[in-house]
């Protein structure tokens, strides 16, 4: 008997002893996956939201719009071809002076030209504009000489043997200065070439353009100055 009771006390501290080390795992032990708090959502704000949605391409939308504005590859501004009354070229303001010698002798004065219409242009002999658009200046003077219309031409620093040439072989049919120190083109501020000025006969500038035009631009700026409708 005390045998057995002794087998049986046993066993009941073995029990006993499994029961609290059950106990332990489950209230120090890691927390089942199936007894974890859930936690609460966080829904993103609506600006995160937008922000998070929107492609690249609609990103930089904005900013292509407003590149897109701006003529590509020319500066806000820049005045050519047909832009005739930009800043820059004088346009509703007295003509600056000019007094150069004449090629073949002699000066060219603007002022004492006030009361008539006068194309000035600014040009040097190695430029291929100015080559092709001594020929239509001709053929407007030609057309227009009766209108008081006078064509002027300035070459820019080269010597004058040079410019004989050039005026020899194109046949200019129009007084040619030289601005052999740059003064008159300081004055002016023409630093590229070709460029035009339509002065009319109360000395102020009407048009400008800068070259590479072609009849079309010079027509209508001569009409500025001759108050007839001139046709290419």
């Amino acid at each position: 008997m005390r045998s057995g009771a002794s087998i049986l006390a046993g066993l009941l501290a073995g029990v006993i002893v499994a029961l609290g080390i059950l106990a332990a795992f489950v209230f120090v032990g890691p927390d089942p996956v199936g007894l974890r708090p859930t936690p609460t959502p966080t829904l993103p704000s609506p600006v995160a939201a937008a922000s998070a949605s929107a492609s690249p391409s609609a990103a930089s939308g904005g900013l292509t719009a407003s590149v897109a504005g701006s003529p590509a590859g020319s500066p806000v501004g820049s005045p050519s071809g047909s832009d005739a009354s930009q800043a820059g070229f004088h346009v509703g303001e007295p003509a600056p002076a000019l007094v150069v010698p004449q090629l073949g002798g002699g000066t060219i004065d603007l002022s004492a030209l006030r009361g008539k219409a006068v194309w000035l242009n600014f040009m040097q002999t190695t430029c291929p504009e100015c080559i092709d658009e001594f020929p239509l200046m001709n053929g407007f003077q030609a057309r227009y000489g009766d209108r008081g219309l006078v064509v002027i031409a300035v070459d820019i620093r080269e010597d004058d043997s040079t410019v004989n040439a050039f005026a020899d072989r194109l046949h200019a049919t129009f007084p040619i200065g030289l601005d052999t120190d740059g003064a008159a083109q300081r004055a002016w501020g023409t630093y590229a070439l070709p460029i035009h000025f339509w002065i009319d006969t109360e000395g102020v500038v009407r048009a400008g353009a800068l070259g590479g035009i072609g009849p079309d631009v010079m027509a209508a700026s001569l009409s500025k100055i001759l108050g007839v409708t001139v046709t290419p």
